[in-house]
């Protein structure tokens, strides 16, 4: 796992095979400029392309208030068409690199997340939020709508229905609504979201990181189609395994009994 030093993010390891990224502007609430557009961008590329030994990343932001709150209207205010524009196409590009991330990516989200921040944690592969953060797409008050997958990715999570009256509304939910309406995975303690998502990712971390990767893309590829096609999928991801070093260690493991040693082979 070799990064450059981001401006905008935060990057540690949280043992051998886990990434801790954090949104690190938080006397903005770690809103999203232009800056950490382009860092998020380059982040999640790289963890595509390379991934090294992470096996896992988790996705925090700095601070006790906020995860994120969206998109930096300060540095927007004024702003071309144009520049809008170019500026957007850059944050698709982020949002779908974060989507497309075979690495598992955890949103631990510390606080408030509004517009493109809650849109970020939809992103990631699922969610532990603190008790009493408040989190909206927003976007209908400000003249536009959600443009980082949040009219895909919230109907996905909370059904047709529900994400129509909250998109539409504009308005402020509970991270325990978003757990009841399976959003949330898990409602944390204040300052605990952190710590109980390394605890999950360094589960995921000790599984096979091959077959990890392919179920994840299993499941995301096959929720874009009918159960039947997604199924072959399914069994193609499936027979890649078979050939691989860590299924031959897996069952060898299990038959001798001790715990395997993955090598992502």
């Amino acid at each position: 796992m070799n990064f450059p030093t981001y401006e905008t993010l935060a990057l540690e390891r949280a043992g051998e095979h886990m990434l801790v990224v954090t949104l690190n502007r938080p006397e903005v609430l770690n809103a999203i400029n232009t800056r950490m557009g382009h860092d998020l961008l380059d982040l999640w590329t790289r963890l595509t392309a390379e991934p090294g030994a992470a096996r896992c990343a988790v996705l925090t932001g700095a601070g006790e208030r906020a995860f994120c709150a969206g998109g930096d209207l300060k540095e927007r205010n004024g702003m071309s068409d144009a520049a809008w524009r170019a500026q957007h196409e850059l944050f698709e590009r982020s949002f779908m690199a974060l989507m497309d991330c075979p690495v598992p990516v955890i949103a631990a989200m510390n606080g408030h997340a509004y517009g493109g921040g809650l849109e970020t944690a939809l992103g990631c592969d699922f969610v532990y939020a603190v008790r009493g953060a408040r989190f909206a797409l927003s976007e209908a008050r400000l003249g536009i709508m959600p443009g980082g997958g949040g009219t895909q990715t919230l109907p996905r999570a909370v059904g047709e229905r529900r994400a129509k009256e909250l998109v539409l509304t504009a308005r402020a939910f509970t991270a325990e609504e978003g757990y009841e309406w399976g959003l949330v995975n898990r409602v944390c303690e204040p300052g605990k979201a952190l710590a109980e998502a390394i605890d999950t990712a360094r589960a995921i971390a000790e599984n096979a990181p091959l077959s990890v990767r392919q179920a994840k893309k299993s499941i995301h590829c096959g929720l874009q189609t009918d159960i039947a096609t997604g199924y072959r999928f399914e069994i193609e991801a499936y027979n890649r395994l078979v050939t691989t070093e860590d299924r031959i260690e897996g069952v060898r493991a299990f038959n001798e009994k001790r715990k395997p040693l993955f090598r992502g082979r």
